[in-house]
């Protein structure tokens, strides 16, 4: 079965499910971005994007279209085999979404260090 997994030095944890959305606030504008991804085989996917406003570094694409308060957009990106994001108090920590419900990702890794990366990849559950 398809999974999510999760880990950030020796922690790590597994989820079963196949889509989810990972959120987050812009460290200087506070604008949150989503993206919508699902896991095929041992990659993960992304599907859309959508920004709630402009800033700094975070502009949509041309092609993005303005509705429901965000521009949404399709990226351009292959598929990839792990997602690497950081974790520091010093910004908003990232969001994971699935099931109609957001979590801190934070929480799905209990004990995690206040600095670290955390992973994300495709797996066997």
């Amino acid at each position: 079965m398809i999974a999510l997994c999760l880990s950030a030095g020796a922690l790590s944890t597994t989820l079963s499910i196949h889509a989810f959305t990972l959120a987050w606030m812009h460290s200087v504008e506070k604008i949150r971005w989503e993206e919508e991804w699902r896991i095929e085989g041992s990659e993960l996917h992304l599907l859309s994007a959508n920004i709630r406003g402009f800033g700094a570094g975070m502009e949509p694409p041309l092609d993005a279209i303005f509705k429901n308060g965000a521009w949404h957009y399709d990226p351009k990106i292959a598929p990839i085999k792990r997602l690497t994001l950081a974790h520091s108090p010093y910004t908003k920590g990232y969001e994971l979404c699935f099931n109609a419900t957001c979590k801190p990702l934070s929480d799905f890794l209990p004990n995690i260090e206040e600095t670290t990366t955390i992973t994300l990849e495709a797996c066997e559950r």
